[in-house]
């Protein structure tokens, strides 16, 4: 395995990058003939592939014995270049100065395609991004895909100021769940900045923690009693704060442990009627297709 290979994979990763792929085309293929210019921007975009290692395997009755191997696929940042329709520009943001590299060489493969890496923070340089540029004419597709809970409310606050982008946002209900501690007086400083940066408030404390007892000081216990169903159902009230239009996400679970780990969110900034039915539309099918592939029996 090389120095720049982003590895990861499972079936909550071919789930979302399909849901993601799916609506990549059906955006293109809706706006093309409309008199905007096409963006697509991924704000975590890793190398522009994914590498999976499959574990070798012992012989059976009904199955031969296989080697170690490693396979690439395709990430979301080469799923949008190959979206045809195609997007008239494309904005990769990495951090990570090896995954720059195998970012920039995916440019030059494709030369002939107006293609722009930004190497950075990736909250800083979507509020730079959005910030620079007119969105009367352009319409946009943005990926957020952090790595745990990166993204920054200000950040959506950005976004939601182009009213020109629609968001797919992978939200780490696991990561929530760990930062939110159970007993309220773990709460680090760092914990509680962490989660008010990335849902804008505070209010999580007094949603998600309730008085539970009291000690023989009479000095009140507080624990955490919002489970994970009730974490994603706050965020989404979050987001309907925000945006004009947030569907109902799709919950993408651990492929062993059937823990819901992320949910995948669609959220509308274009406030124009006819663009949220047609954007909810498109999106509403995608997300019932991917809930319904997680309960559909393997």
């Amino acid at each position: 395995m090389s120095l720049i290979d982003h590895e990861f994979g499972g079936i909550s990763t071919e789930l979302k990058l399909s849901m993601l792929n799916a609506y990549l085309k059906a955006f293109t293929t809706a706006l093309s003939r409309k008199n905007y210019e096409l963006w697509y921007i991924d704000a975590f975009a890793g190398t522009g592939e994914r590498t999976v290692k499959f574990e070798s395997s012992t012989a059976t009755l009904f199955e031969e014995e296989t080697d170690e191997r490693i396979e690439r696929f395709r990430g979301s940042a080469k799923l949008a270049i190959d979206v045809e329709p195609k997007f008239d520009r494309l904005f990769f943001i990495e951090k990570k100065q090896k995954f720059v590299l195998a970012l920039n060489q995916l440019a030059r493969d494709n030369s002939e395609r107006k293609i722009e890496i930004l190497h950075g923070d990736s909250n800083s340089e979507i509020r730079k991004l959005v910030s620079e540029n007119d969105w009367r004419k352009k319409r946009a597709v943005l990926f957020l895909d952090p790595y745990g809970m990166n993204v920054e409310w200000s950040t959506l606050e950005a976004i939601r100021a182009t009213e020109a982008i629609d968001v797919w946002y992978l939200v780490s209900l696991a990561g929530l769940y760990r930062q939110a501690t159970r007993a309220e007086e773990a709460l680090t400083t760092d914990k509680q900045s962490a989660l008010t940066r990335m849902l804008g408030t505070d209010t999580w404390r007094v949603e998600w923690y309730k008085e539970t007892q009291r000690d023989l000081f009479d000095d009140i216990k507080k624990q955490r009693v919002a489970n994970v169903d009730e974490i994603r159902q706050y965020v989404k009230i979050r987001l309907d704060t925000l945006f004009p239009k947030v569907l109902e996400p799709a919950t993408l679970k651990h492929d062993t442990k059937n823990f819901p780990n992320f949910a995948l969110f669609f959220a509308i900034s274009n406030p124009n009627s006819n663009a949220i039915n047609l954007a909810t539309r498109i999106a509403d099918h995608i997300l019932s297709s991917g809930k319904a592939s997680q309960v559909r029996p393997r």
